[in-house]
């Protein structure tokens, strides 16, 4: 099945927030970040993956990353190039993730991911709510990627 990547467009804010909310993701704050976040759909429009910054000045947080069933590794590292462009291409020069699944990590650090322990965190991720709500979860990695 193909798979298209494309950046989210204002009239797609419903079509996101639906998405996300299946997943059990939070959706607050989304209205205003749409242009921070990519969609993959397949040939029929459906949505099988969303992938999103929290811009917080010259750093970002990824955040709202969910995908379908239908997604396989080869659309994982397509959807997460495409993200690393729309960071550049918005100015960001860090991009940090948080995670709490450690199969996770293998594929963030092949990604050029690499762990950052939540003492060492900038102000402005520190000073986000998001954050804050997920440095609480015991078993959470934050990593950072260097944009520059």
């Amino acid at each position: 099945m193909a798979m298209m990547v494309r950046y989210a467009q204002n009239g797609d804010t419903k079509k996101l927030i639906s998405f996300l909310q299946g997943a059990n993701l939070g959706t607050e704050g989304i209205e205003n970040l749409v242009d921070y976040f990519l969609i993959m759909e397949d040939e029929k429009g459906w949505v099988q993956a969303t992938l999103g910054i929290e811009p917080l000045g010259k750093i970002g947080l990824l955040r709202s990353f969910a995908t379908t069933t239908q997604i396989g590794e080869n659309e994982l590292l397509f959807i997460f190039e495409q993200m690393l462009k729309l960071a550049k291409e918005k100015g960001i020069e860090k991009l940090y993730l948080a995670t709490n699944r450690s199969s996770s990590l293998s594929f963030f650090t092949l990604l050029g991911f690499q762990r950052e322990e939540k003492e060492n965190l900038p102000q402005e991720l520190i000073e986000s709510d998001h954050v804050n709500h997920i440095r609480t979860v015991d078993n959470s990695v934050f990593m950072v990627l260097n944009l520059q």
